[in-house]
């Protein structure tokens, strides 16, 4: 059975604060403050997306997944760049992932957008298939240590090498068989790796680093497998690329 919850766009103060707490849960203590309540109110006014998935309780509504982004440009076209999606690790799985990132598109084409983008970590297998296989979306720029470490329950203190994912929200992706298609592998749990063996995590950072930045001059990601390998394929347009 599916879990009971409902997700809604947040506009005040004790809601920012809740998505804090739900932000701890799912990247571990301390990271909701990674922004402030009051950032996430100004935020929201100024037409930003800040959102929440609640489930009810004895004690009242409990939020488990938050999510919040802001208006940008890519590639010439206004798009929502989503900064941070979680869900609590209780109910990963469980289709709460998809139901946000559907929340997302819906705000975005009924704000006239084109596209979503966000950024994620290419050693992540799990988050590679949902972004690419299950939304659909491309991934078209490959940045080295982008944030900087994090720090959190999920990233350690590995650098933080993202790929950037563009989801276009208006058109089907168009599934193209390339005889010339880069594949490269992904660890199985890089999560677990860096807890359990530190060097072998760096060693796949930096080979996975070294791939991408040679492939991404004339390749972007368009497919993922089940067996964890990126597809990669020539580039058919130069607009916007970094």
């Amino acid at each position: 059975m599916k879990p009971d919850y409902s997700i809604r766009v947040l506009h005040h103060l004790d809601e920012m604060k809740q998505l804090q707490d739900c932000a701890n849960q799912v990247w571990g203590p301390g990271t909701g403050e990674m922004v402030s309540a009051d950032f996430l109110m100004a935020l929201s006014h100024a037409g930003g997306y800040v959102s929440g998935a609640f489930t009810s309780t004895d004690s009242g509504e409990v939020m488990v997944a938050c999510s919040f982004g802001m208006l940008a440009q890519h590639r010439g076209d206004w798009c929502l760049h989503s900064h941070i999606t979680g869900v609590n690790p209780a109910l990963q799985n469980s289709g709460l992932g998809t139901a946000m990132k559907n929340h997302q598109k819906q705000w975005a084409l009924d704000a006239g957008l084109t596209a979503i983008t966000w950024t994620f970590d290419p050693l992540v297998r799990r988050n590679a298939w949902f972004n690419i296989e299950c939304l659909g979306a491309n991934a078209v720029e490959f940045h080295i240590n982008f944030y900087g470490p994090l720090h959190d329950d999920i990233n350690g203190d590995d650098e933080t090498d993202r790929l950037l994912a563009r989801w276009d929200i208006r058109t089907e992706r168009v599934r193209v068989n390339e005889s010339d298609s880069i594949v490269l592998e992904t660890p199985e749990d890089i999560v677990q790796l860096r807890r359990s063996d530190q060097a072998s995590a760096r060693a796949w950072r930096l080979n996975m680093r070294e791939q991408l930045s040679q492939a991404f001059h004339t390749h972007e990601v368009t497919g993922f497998t089940k067996d964890g390998l990126y597809v990669l394929t020539p580039r058919h347009s130069t607009k916007g690329q970094s």
